[in-house]
Order: C-alpha cells, then structure tokens, then sequence
C-alpha cells in the first residue's frame, strides 16, 4: 500500500506500462476478432491491476515465431487459446498476468511456429510408398500406379490416410489438401483425428471406385459438400485430376459446380512436357493453360498442382485470372519432369505455396524437405542466390497454402487465427545456436526436429506421442497390406 492507505500500483507498470485508452498492440487484423474489454481507467491513468480473463490453454515456448515475415521473439514466449483460436501471443509474463488458463503446457527450449500446410498431395498412397520407383510419370501412372487403384478399397484408403496423418502430424504439417478416390474416408479420417484438410474426389471422364459417371460424381460432391459446409477444420473443393484424364464436359461441370456450390477447385496442370505435348495432339494445337482457360478453369477460386512446363505468356495469363499454384518441387525431381519457375512465378504476382505430393512420388510427406528443396532448386535454376530466401519459401508453407482454405488468419500466429501450431526441438545439433529463425525453420531443420503438433486448440501429438492412441495398431496393418500391393491377396 502506499501513502495515506492508497495502493501503489508502480510495481504493475513494468508489466502494463501502457495507458489504457491505447488498444493492444497485436489484437487486430484478423476479421471477426473481438477486442478484449479492458479494465476501466484508474484515477492514475495507468492499470494499477488488472482481473485475469479465461482462456483454455496457455503455452509457452523459449521462441516463438508468430509468421514467416515477423521477426522472431527470443525470451520466453506465450500463445493464449481459446475455442481453438488464438486471443493473443507476447511475452510469457505478459500473458501469465493477463489470462487464467483451464490448462498450461510449457513446451521449453523450443521453436513455436505455424503449422505448416500441405497445398498438394495425396495422403492415402502412404499404402504405395516406395512401390514403383525411378520411372517416367507416364509410365509410373499407366503401368504401375493406376492398376493397384482400380483394385481400392474403402479400408485400404481410410488406413492410408491415417498413416499419412501420422506422418504429418509427427512432421510439423498441420493443414493437408487432398485429392484422391473414395476421397469421403480421408475425410473422415481428418475430422477424426483433428487435422484440418481440403479434400475432394478424384474426378475422371471415366468409372472410378466412387462412382460410374457425371450425374453419380455430382450427387457425390453435393452430398459431401453438404456434410462438411461451412468452411470449418475440414472442406470439400472440387478436384478434376488432371486435362488428360478429363473432357470438356468434366471440366466445364466441375467449374459449374464450384461455383454453384462456392468451393475451390484443384488440378493438375503442366506437370510435364509430356503432358504438355499430349495437350497439344488432342486439342487443337493448344497448350494445358490455354486449354485450361477455354475450359473456364483459371479463375481466383482455382489452384493449380505442379505448373512444371510454362511459357512467359503463360505466366501472366495465370498472373491475371488470379489462380495460384501449388509447387511440388521433391516430386517433380523424382518423376524427372522439371523445374518449376518459381522465382518468375512470384515476380509476376501468382500465389504460390508448396505440396509434397503423394508419398508414392516423393516418398515423404515432410515439408520441412519441401521447404528446403523449393529455397534452394530456385536458386540453382535461376542463377539468382536471392531467388526466394528463407522468409519467402516459409510463407509459401504457411500462409500461401492456406488460400484454398479460405480461412482467415490460418498460416500465422496472430489473435483471432485458428490454434494451428507446431514446436521445432532447438536442443537438436542441427538446430544450435540460432540466429535466425526462419533460417533455421527452411535451411537447418527436419521434419523430425517437430516435437509438438496442435490444430485448432487441440494437441494431436506431443514429444513421440500420438494422442488418439491408434498409431500401432495403424502401422500394423499397414505392414500386412505390401503383398496386397504386390496382387497376391
């Protein structure tokens, strides 16, 4: 207390040394957050105190970095969640004044980011990793890959699809986009397991497992589209798989239908020179992106997988409809199908995020490796060191994939974002000392250096941990499933 019996609130001023008409600093920007009510105005006209407020987690890590064009905050730094968004992130002893938490988890010396999205992939071939390496992609599609498909089950996609979540989750993805058949098991999958995730099924101007023609694939896709509406953790977007396995019509419809039904639309587009040539031979001399444009595809609700095989028209054709890109550098390496200009891509103005596609084609779904590959492929390419620098390749692995999600604030740590966040272990050598955390998050870590995963306020794993408790029974299964791969079951 101070003279005369009045409390003396100096020792709060270190804490809250801001006067209280001054909204705080890092509550904006995000549509749809609610400023938090502040104590009223003191006769000092500063806080002299200040009544905690709830909130359902409060974590805390030795850095954090809140976005990929932030600085990073050395010191001890805190995230405050509730109803899986985020209220606010500062200093640890701001925020371990401010809010009351239902629930702590001090995750130590760690790195605490965004999670990472997958803009491209397809989950369920975790079944067909390692199957049919060092081909053509042509010849990897026709002769290997599509016979074991037409053999799919709905229990061979939901355990693929959990394997891969796994492996994402353990990896530091937190946000997946996923096309693929009998695609209503890896959304059941993502909503039961807590991941978020973009998914549709494979459309084809031909039979699938999910369905015989357009009319049954429509009905499938208004049904799905249906069930999870509302553009929550998990959302369907249409997905024509590619302009050599389609037709006019299904092009055309799918558009129709995304637009009818406001949903994204995702393809595969010039992923080779092959493709490209193929394009030409079937329709009238014309190019994928030309033929995509005729079709009605490039448009702001549109991404478009690989964009291997682009001329400088092409470019800017892409650039001024407002369809971004999904580049799946370690895949298009693999399959021997090219370099992507990312570098002119992102001069010219598209949006361009990163994918690491199927696990049959990579074999890995870790973007941490994406992340890198992508950095440093751009580089060597263009003949530019400065060709997308640590800060740029991680936007492309947060915020940019977060587009097709239509999801404000998620690919950043900011109040009013979805809590999708991860922890990068900094006791690793790898990951010792630090100077930037950007670096260190593209160029130095790994996939396995991630030692936490949380989306949506939710915790999905934690220091070797799966919290759904179904992973060994998971990879058990898996492992009986090679020899019916093999076509011996």
């Amino acid at each position: 207390m101070g003279i005369n019996g009045e409390f003396n609130c100096d020792p709060f001023l270190a804490v809250f040394p801001f006067e209280v008409k001054h909204e705080m600093s890092n509550l904006h920007e995000i549509p749809g957050h609610r400023e938090m009510k502040l104590p009223e105005r003191t006769r000092w006209g500063t806080f002299c105190a200040m009544e905690q407020q709830a909130c359902d987690l409060l974590v805390t890590a030795s850095r954090m970095l809140a976005g990929a064009g932030q600085a990073g905050a050395a010191g001890n730094a805190a995230v405050a969640v509730r109803d899986g968004k985020i209220l606010e992130t500062g200093s640890a002893a701001e925020l371990e004044a401010r809010w009351k938490p239902a629930a702590r988890r001090d995750l130590g010396n760690v790195l605490l980011m965004p999670g990472l999205v997958n803009a491209h992939t397809h989950v369920p071939m975790t079944f067909l990793r390692g199957f049919a390496d060092d081909l053509p992609l042509m010849e990897w599609l026709t002769g290997h890959i599509f016979p074991v498909e037409a053999r799919l089950t709905d229990r061979i996609v939901s355990l693929g699809a959990r394997l891969g979540m796994y492996e994402m989750m353990r990896t530091g993805t937190t946000a997946f986009v996923d096309s693929y058949l009998l695609e209503i098991n890896v959304l059941r999958e993502a909503e039961r397991m807590g991941m978020r995730c973009v998914g549709g099924e494979a459309l084809f101007a031909f039979p699938s497992p999910a369905y015989g023609g357009w009319d049954a694939a429509e009905a499938l896709y208004r049904e799905q589209a249906a069930r999870f509406a509302g553009r929550g953790r998990v959302q369907v977007a249409l997905m024509p798989h590619s302009v050599y396995t389609t037709s006019d019509d299904v092009l055309r419809r799918s558009m129709k239908l995304a637009e009818e039904l406001d949903l994204m639309l995702h393809i595969h587009l010039s992923e080779s020179a092959g493709e490209v040539q193929q394009c030409r031979t079937l329709h009238q001399d014309r190019r994928p992106v030309a033929y995509a444009r005729d079709m009605g595809l490039l448009n702001e609700r549109t991404v478009l997988a690989h964009m291997v095989d682009m001329t400088d028209d092409e470019l800017e054709l892409v650039a001024s409809s407002g369809a971004a890109i999904a580049h799946n550098p370690v895949s298009n390496l693999k399959l021997a199908s090219g370099f992507a200009r990312v570098r002119d891509m992102v001069r010219v103005g598209i949006s361009v995020s990163l994918g690491t596609d199927g696990a049959c084609s990579n074999n890995s779904l870790d973007m941490f490796e994406t992340m890198k590959l992508a950095a440093i492929l751009a580089k060597g390419c263009s003949g530019d060191a400065t060709a997308v620098p640590a800060t740029q390749a991680l936007n492309m692995a947060t915020a940019e994939g977060a587009r097709i999600f239509r999801t404000p604030g998620l690919g950043t740590l900011a109040p009013g974002a979805p809590a999708d966040m991860i922890a990068l272990d900094l006791d690793e050598p790898n990951l010792c000392p630090i100077f930037n955390e950007a670096s260190h998050a593209v160029y130095a870590a790994s996939g396995k250096d991630c030692v936490f995963t949380m989306v949506e306020g939710n915790i999905l794993y934690d220091h070797g941990t799966y919290t759904d408790g179904l992973y060994a029974d998971t990879a058990a299964e898996m492992r009986d499933l090679v020899e019916w791969v093999k076509g011996k079951e």
